[in-house]
């Protein structure tokens, strides 16, 4: 996270949920003029008593902002928002930056720039990655889509509320990388578990199976940070129920985008569908409130006989 700084820059924040309202707080904490709004009443009084000033609609938090930033739930939100004569984009001032940091579609994230330039503004894709606990603590990840002349105001800005910035091309590259990674992610988890509930049924002890996987040629992050079982990575969701973290719903919602990628790109892809599959299957149930890494319990019940 970079160091407070003193701008005139005026920022809307639209979608104040888990993630949003932690990552508006620290655009205020490093001086930015923050406006927020969001449609659920609750996570507006959360943002309002966290310091966030905030407006009674979206419009009005637009109407002279430089900055639009949106972390919404799904690409349909973000362009039925943008779209029409009351929509977002014709509510800016001309050349306003539209950064969204929601996770969606490529299509979706590129028709949404597509709208945005012809409009008369910039706009940028800049998904991230860290969870609640980056957004807190302003270490988050952001996989940058944007054109390079635009890089410099979007270093400045993220810097307040990540760790690591990465330009991974333009309109739609950011959340090209992001599904990429979090398709990785949900396979080397369901593997992670799988191993783990082997173990269990050879004898092994957790800390005995980590302690080689974590400096063998297993090692991934799904052991060593977000460890699938309690007691040998104390900070993993394992030791607490399994309370998120990165639930279930969002690993879901995530492959699911990644299936359509690789459904449209012709990638003959056997485990990204089948991880989908496995996790849309999670998210039915109470895996939808749970850690992803829950998925061992799972495993571990369909075991049992």
């Amino acid at each position: 996270m970079s160091e407070t700084t003193n701008t005139t820059t005026r920022i809307a924040f639209l979608g104040l949920g888990h993630m949003g309202e932690p990552m508006a707080e620290n655009l205020v904490k490093a001086g930015y003029d923050v406006i927020g709004f969001d449609v659920v009443p609750t996570a507006l009084e959360a943002a309002r008593a966290a310091g966030i000033p905030c407006a009674d609609s979206a419009l009005e938090a637009v109407a002279g902002a430089d900055v639009v930033l949106t972390m919404f739930p799904s690409g349909r939100h973000l362009l039925e928002a943008y779209r029409g004569s009351t929509g977002l984009l014709a509510a800016a001032a001309s050349d306003t930056m539209f950064l969204d940091c929601s996770t969606i579609d490529v299509a979706q994230a590129r028709e949404a720039a597509e709208l945005a330039l012809s409009a008369g503004h910039r706009s940028a894709d800049a998904p991230v990655s860290g969870g609640v606990v980056g957004a807190e603590a302003g270490t988050l990840t952001f996989m940058i889509g944007a054109e390079e002349k635009d890089m410099d105001q979007l270093n400045e800005l993220l810097g307040a509320m990540g760790k690591r910035l990465v330009h991974c091309g333009s309109h739609g590259s950011g959340q090209a990388a992001k599904i990429c990674n979090n398709m990785l992610l949900g396979i080397s988890m369901i593997g992670a578990a799988e191993a783990f509930v082997l173990g269990e049924k050879l004898g092994l002890t957790h800390q005995a199976l980590y302690d080689v996987i974590s400096t063998a040629s297993g090692q991934c992050w799904s052991v060593t940070t977000n460890c699938p079982v309690p007691g040998p990575v104390p900070a993993s969701p394992a030791n607490r129920d399994y309370v998120p973290g990165f639930a279930g719903a969002l690993m879901a919602k995530d492959l699911g985008l990644a299936l359509n990628a690789l459904r449209d790109s012709g990638v003959a892809a056997e485990l990204g569908p089948l991880a989908e599959r496995i996790y849309r299957d999670f998210a039915a149930g109470e895996g939808a409130g749970r850690d992803f890494s829950g998925i061992i319990t799972e495993i571990r019940n369909r075991s049992a006989g």
